[in-house]
């Protein structure tokens, strides 16, 4: 018999249920108690959903309240002695970790936070000191979470991080130098410990995932993989559950030696056969005389329909190499990167909505396959048949065709990519027409989304205020967000974009050729939820986007205004793109259409124009090589496309959520804008040495503070940081902002941040001006 496996489940809920109990407990609106209460509700609505499709094997210890790779942190006991030392409850240290905390005297920032491999989901990074411990806690999640499911009636199998990839995507503390690798000896007997107490709870198997396989490692990871699982993979049987190892997101055919020195004596091996079905042949052929094949077919990371036809051939090609006993069918990684339901979607346009499968549908997808190789197809004709004609009908549809946007691709020609003049002409040109001082001070975008701007917005959605009514709000918000930049004596202005729902959403719904859910949110970090558009065909933009709110907002400002854009590449990774057409013809459409609007802005009066690009990074290819090279070029040429069609005296600007640019900076650096800021407060200033080693000729604006906290940093903390800044980028190249947009934040701690910001600015200022 062919089983079939979830290898994790979205967290949020049908309708973002934890996201909002959350929130509420981080504002005291509800206790511990009823947050606690709230979690266990999701985690049995979520184990009995797949249980319900008929999923032989339902993951337990993926839920979590902020982030999975922080429930290992404190797990663990890997609590920087900042957090610890506090007296903070148990979930308070936790949140503290994730998000900041300041209030009854404790005041600390957050871990760092970044991307976890190449998806719009952000994971706190582990950080690790010289002297560094480990110890298991007394109450282990993951075992409370396997009890909870056995106690429902549901066999769970319990989902850890492998002590490998936590260590490796892991870092050292800041002043401290220790290699986290290293610390593997210390941290295996905790993993040992608690593979014991599963085995002792009933846990038959274990998925430890250890997705840093698909990376291109150093020798010193790779050598660490035979004796951690030499010691794991010998608790198997009397003393420990067995191991399914399970790797995501890539191929794992360059490290497929690491995995003959012991991987292969796990009882099982997952691997990624949507991203990469051709390592199948190969992996087969390395796997140990008994151990079981886990084959990712239906995909964990995009919401289209799987193609039974080709799933059910891929398995049975497996099945044939190693027999039906040894193959699961399973998702090709966790669903958490898919919404939760189709089911609620009750206004999307029924052609394109049997298009698609949401996290639900994917786990009766796995179970319908798993049940046509063992039983035969004729078991499950009806559905088959249907899968087909969908598979027919959205190949056939006009709607993902469009003869213009073709057209208009092909007359694309290399000259549309570049600017009129280099950047030292451009800039004396900008400067001469914008007249900002030194240390120039901005914001990346968006303010504070209030309670009242999402009340109207939802009121004129709903039809119950008219379009009138509800641009006159929009332009009050405007006026009031540039008078409270006047206060604080801002040198480029933004409009806070309060008619903005999604820094994407709101582009794909001005664009021909997305799709738009209701519901179908996807957890980005902690509590942030997002809700991608669906390319579903060619795209292009039938009018402008976003120049009668910027050109009303300069009307009304006494200082430059920033016209806000999402860039191609983001629209397209933050986006669920189309599967049937290579990324980088989405990514031309979507340029040409930005490129309209960016020289529509400046003729409007618009001459600082900020195109973000924060998923260029996390669309690299995960192993270095020509396949990088490749998208780099197109990435490129996409967001040079979208820039390059305005005057030298034209601003442009791009912003970017993180700092680590060494594996790309060529890339960087050949976007050829004027002006990038980056996300960069909770990483280390070391890393903005690139720009000293590799003569970046153009401006900077490192975040001077983390705006995912709702911590307010200090005046003098800033300058600290402005001062570590200087010893890698010069006095003229320095722009001063916070790390990403507001949008998230409340206004007090954004104005009391935002003053200590401007005064850090002007004290560096007034000392450079002597």
């Amino acid at each position: 018999m062919v089983q079939s496996a979830v290898l994790g489940f979205p967290r949020m809920g049908r309708l973002r249920d934890l996201k909002k109990a959350t929130e509420a407990y981080w504002g005291d609106k509800i206790s511990k108690d009823d947050l606690l209460a709230e979690g266990k509700r999701l985690r049995l609505e979520h184990w009995k959903i797949q249980k319900d499709a008929g999923v032989d094997i339902i993951p337990s210890n993926d839920f979590a309240y902020y982030d999975h790779v922080l429930d290992h942190i404190q797990m663990f006991n890997a609590i920087p002695e900042r957090y610890s030392s506090q007296g903070l409850s148990t979930l308070d240290e936790y949140f503290a970790m994730g998000r900041g905390h300041q209030k009854d005297g404790v005041d600390v920032s957050a871990l760092e936070m970044v991307k976890w491999f190449d998806s719009n989901y952000h994971y706190v990074k582990p950080t690790f000191q010289n002297d560094q411990t480990f110890k298991l806690n007394d109450d282990p999640k993951p075992v409370r979470h396997f009890l909870e499911a056995k106690e429902a009636g549901i066999t769970t199998r319990p989902v850890l991080l492998g002590p490998v990839s936590f260590l490796h995507l892991g870092k050292a503390d800041r002043n401290q130098n220790v290699d986290p690798i290293t610390l593997l000896e210390k941290l295996l007997p905790v993993y040992e410990q608690l593979l014991k107490e599963l085995k002792k709870a009933g846990a038959e198997t274990v998925q430890i995932d250890e997705p840093v396989l698909v990376f291109d490692l150093p020798s010193k990871i790779r050598d660490a993989f035979k004796p951690a699982y030499q010691k794991l993979t010998a608790l198997q049987g009397s003393e420990g559950p067995q191991l399914v190892l399970a790797t995501y997101f890539g191929d794992v055919v360059h490290n497929l030696d690491v995995f003959d020195g012991a991987l292969s004596n796990t009882y099982a091996f997952h691997i990624d056969l949507v991203r990469n079905p051709e390592q199948l042949e190969k992996v087969v052929q390395h796997l140990g005389s008994k151990q079981i094949l886990s084959a990712g077919v239906v995909d964990g990371r995009n919401i289209w329909k799987n193609n039974f036809k080709k799933s059910i051939e891929l398995i049975e090609s497996a099945v044939q190499k190693v027999g039906k006993e040894r193959v699961i069918v399973a998702t090709s990684s966790s669903l958490l990167h898919t919404p939760h339901t189709l089911e609620s979607e009750k206004n999307l346009d029924p052609e394109v909505s049997d298009w698609f499968s949401f996290a639900t549908q994917k786990a009766t997808e796995v179970a319908i396959i798993a049940k046509a190789v063992t039983d035969g197809p004729s078991s499950v004709k009806s559905e088959l048949e249907a899968n087909a004609k969908s598979w027919e009908a959205r190949a056939n549809s006009k709607r993902t065709n469009n003869p213009e946007v073709k057209k208009r691709q092909e007359a694309v020609t290399k000259e549309m990519h570049e600017r009129k003049s280099e950047f030292p002409t451009r800039y004396d040109q900008q400067k001469q027409h914008l007249k900002l001082p030194l240390f120039p001070t901005t914001t990346i975008g968006s303010f504070p989304q209030t309670k009242d701007i999402r009340i109207s917005r939802n009121k004129f959605t709903k039809g119950e205020i008219t379009a009138e009514e509800y641009e006159k709000f929009i332009e009050k918000e405007i006026r009031e967000v540039i008078a409270i930049q006047d206060e604080l004596d801002l040198d480029v202005y933004v409009h806070g974009e309060p008619e903005r729902n999604d820094m994407v959403q709101y582009f794909g719904e001005r664009m021909d050729g997305y799709a738009f859910t209701t519901h179908a949110w996807v957890q980005s970090y902690g509590s942030r939820c997002v809700r991608p558009p669906i390319v579903v065909g060619d795209i292009s933009r039938p009018a402008p986007m976003t120049v009668k709110e910027s050109k009303y907002a300069a009307s009304v400002s006494k200082k430059p205004m920033k016209g806000m854009l999402t860039g191609p590449i983001t629209c397209l990774r933050w986006s669920f793109p189309r599967d049937d057409v290579h990324q980088s013809v989405q990514a031309q459409q979507l340029a040409l259409a930005l490129r309209d609007e960016v020289i529509d802005l400046e003729a409007a009066g618009i001459y600082v124009i900020q195109v973000d690009e924060p998923a260029l990074r996390e669309g690299l290819p995960l192993r270095a090589g020509s396949e990088r090279e490749k998208y780099l070029s197109w990435a490129v040429d996409s967001f040079k496309l979208s820039t390059a069609g305005v005057k030298d005296s034209t601003q442009i600007h791009s912003h970017f959520c993180y700092s680590e640019f060494q594996d790309f900076f060529h890339a960087i650096a050949a976007l050829d804008a004027d002006v990038l800021s980056i996300e960069n407060s909770k990483s280390d200033a070391k890393l903005l040495k690139v720009f000293i080693d590799e003569a970046y000729p153009r401006h900077i604006g490192p975040g001077v503070y983390d705006i995912h906290s709702p911590r307010v940093p200090s005046q003098e903390e800033i300058q600290e940081r402005i001062s570590e800044m200087l010893q890698y980028l010069k006095p003229d190249q320095l722009w001063i902002n916070p790390d990403c947009g507001l949008k998230t934040r409340q206004w007090k701690e954004t104005k009391a941040a935002l003053k200590n910001m401007v005064a850090a600015a002007q004290h560096f200022r007034s000392q450079h001006s002597k």
